[in-house]
């Protein structure tokens, strides 16, 4: 029941599509709507792969100055592995001040997010289940990422340097006039009647310098205000201070009061700002809350940041803010403090089942092709393991596993990739793959299970057509090292078996320590090679125009047609089909999907070339 609970406060999973992860909230607000929906406002958090590469970068170099400052070397994320620094990345939030409404009924679950610490250690985010951190504030409008303001100052850099206590008869060397300021003296000879009666003087001064300041009398009309705006604070400060400076004599701080010009008028910030400016400043604290460099820069940038502090504790001694505390408690009385979701037991439509895969599809392949509960493997047919979807013959995407109660299609369609139920919820939680791929989890790699002879992806119906991609070009530069391995470890390469089974892995670290044991007893200098002599190009095209190929003949209509495949097609001449005619009536199914059908081998030809007089080449045809 509690788990299902979600408060005013709570970091919350929101769903709003399918197949994407889910959405990362803190839910600020709930409330009702005149359909009786509840609504909930909440603040958004992005994730590393909803913000551009260039904010990607800026973040890794700020984590990099991050791992810098970190002097514990426990707490660096440096010596991870390169899995568990992957993950890491799938932990990592941007905090925004972008607030948006979402339905309460796509909550998905609850999660923890917390400011990072310099203090912790990262690793102990990937220990727990559901948590999150963050460092960096996202703007969506202005695509920028900032420090976060209220970051935690802990650590040896943030102490106070405590000096040694002075043992009994020594004296302070340091000058303490550079240190501290005077600014009254307890012990002064005035008594407390006569600070007071001094203090009614400076208040009375002070009305009496608005009533004569022309802008004063404008914004305090009446003698009331004016008396009031006297009687602050900033008024006594000036009034003791008077007292200091002139050795707490009555008479010259009386004088001090009123000089040659006029009566001192003191102001501080509640009366140096408009209405106008009080108005933008709540409606900047509404939004931004106790950030007073954001207030600034949006809202009053003519305003300094310590005018604007300044302010702010002022503001809050008026009745307007008791007045605007006691309507947000009122409204927040009336507003929603928790709301109950149940558990979302609906199927995703991500998933994947043995029965919805169509005949001829990946599950029932034509002409010969395996069988719904095998997979084709480098040795044959290989029955699918107990718990695995048939009719789709490749592993996770993410753990490579192909044991699985439970598949999910992922990825673009036309690649047909899928995760397991573990990786999925993964996927779901924290925006990535488990495992590193090339693209880092943003597009998976072709379907190499499921691809034709040529390499073209093929998708379930077995047409490559609109699967077909551009294939980026690519030079291989191998070593000297890396030749000499080709033809020293052949034993263990196995070239031809290799290359009939292009997707086997291949240990390449076992490749290189046997070939450092073998090379140094191998011949300093390459075997000679036997010179061959060839002869002319002119001779042999004078040969294959004297001796041409004969005309391969058409096999009689009614027979049988030897094709690739393991199911004999017999051609005819009339084809079934309650729809337009197709090619398929006209050809074979290798030759309809751009495989070449196992022709009846011709025997091969070799030509020995053999001394002969110039005037006509003389061959020897050896049939095998």
């Amino acid at each position: 029941m509690a788990a299902n609970m979600y408060r005013v406060g709570d970091y919350v999973y929101f769903e709003n599509s399918s197949s994407n992860p889910l959405l990362i909230r803190r839910i600020e607000e709930l409330n009702k709507t005149a359909n009786g929906n509840v609504e909930a406002k909440v603040v958004c958090f992005y994730r590393r792969r909803d913000i551009s590469s260039t904010l990607i970068a800026l973040a890794d170099k700020h984590a990099r100055e991050l791992e810098e400052e970190m002097e514990n070397p426990e707490l660096n994320p440096v010596d991870l592995p390169e899995k568990q620094k992957h993950q890491l990345r799938h932990r990592e939030l941007f905090l925004s001040r972008q607030l948006e409404s979402l339905p309460a009924t796509h909550i998905r679950g609850k999660c923890c997010v917390t400011l990072l610490n310099e203090t912790e250690a990262l690793k102990s985010y990937l220990d727990r289940e559901d948590a999150f951190f963050y460092s960096l504030v996202y703007d969506p409008q202005q695509k920028t990422l900032l420090a976060d303001k209220g970051e935690i100052r802990v650590g040896n850099k943030y102490q106070a340097d405590i000096t040694d206590f002075l043992k009994e008869g020594e004296e302070d060397g340091r000058d303490l006039a550079k240190l501290e300021e005077k600014v009254w003296d307890p012990s002064s000879p005035l008594t407390e009647k006569q600070i007071d009666q001094f203090l009614v003087v400076a208040r009375s001064v002070g009305t009496f310098a608005r009533a004569l300041d022309c802008s004063s009398s404008v914004r305090q009309p009446s003698l009331h205000m004016s008396a009031a705006a006297a009687s602050r604070d900033i008024t006594l400060f000036h009034a003791m201070d008077s007292l200091d400076k002139t050795r707490y004599d009555m008479t010259r701080a009386i004088a001090a009061l009123v000089p040659q010009g006029g009566p001192v008028l003191c102001r501080d910030e509640m009366e140096e700002w408009s209405a106008s400016e009080a108005n933008l400043f709540e409606e900047a604290l509404e939004k931004y809350g106790k950030d007073f460099t954001d207030i600034q820069q949006d809202f009053l940038p003519w305003k300094s940041l310590t005018s604007i502090i300044e302010y702010y504790y002022m503001w809050k001694t008026t009745d307007r803010y008791v007045q605007q505390k006691r309507l947000k408690a009122a409204e927040a009385e009336s507003k929603l403090k928790q709301v109950y979701i149940p558990n979302y037991n609906k199927p995703n439509p991500n998933q994947l089942s043995g029965n919805s895969v169509k005949p001829g599809g990946v599950g029932g392949l034509v002409n010969g092709s395996v069988g719904a509960g095998c997979v084709p493997g480098a040795l044959g047919v290989v029955p699918l393991p107990p718990g695995q979807t048939p009719g789709l013959g490749r592993a996770c995407e993410s753990c490579y596993t192909i044991s699985s109660y439970q598949w999910y299609s992922w990825g673009p369609p036309n690649m047909q990739c899928r995760l397991c139920a573990s990786c999925w919820t993964y996927w779901k939680k924290y925006g990535g793959l488990k495992m590193p791929t090339r693209l880092e989890g943003e597009r998976p790699g072709p379907n190499r299970n499921n691809m034709s002879p040529h390499s073209v992806p093929m998708r379930h119906g077995g047409s490559p057509k609109f699967s077909v991609k551009m294939k980026q070009a690519f030079y291989l530069q191998t070593t000297q090292v890396t030749r000499a391995a080709r033809r020293v470890c052949q034993d263990i390469i196995r070239p031809r078996f290799l290359a009939r089974h292009p997707y086997l892995p291949l240990n390449t670290a076992q490749i290189k320590q046997e070939c450092a044991l073998r090379l140094p007893d191998e011949p300093k200098k390459p075997l000679p090679l036997k010179p061959v002599e060839r002869k002319p190009l002119e001779s042999v095209v004078r040969y294959l125009e004297a001796h041409p190929c004969p005309p391969k003949q058409d096999p009689p209509r009614g027979q049988t047609v030897t094709t690739g495949s393991l199911t004999p097609i017999k051609s005819t001449a009339n084809i079934l089909n309650n729809g337009s005619p197709t090619i398929l009536g006209k050809r074979t199914y290798e030759h309809h999907n751009g495989i070449d059908g196992m022709k009846p081998k011709a025997p091969h030809r070799y030509m020995n070339w053999t001394d002969c007089p110039q005037q006509e080449p003389h061959y020897n045809l050896h049939t095998r």
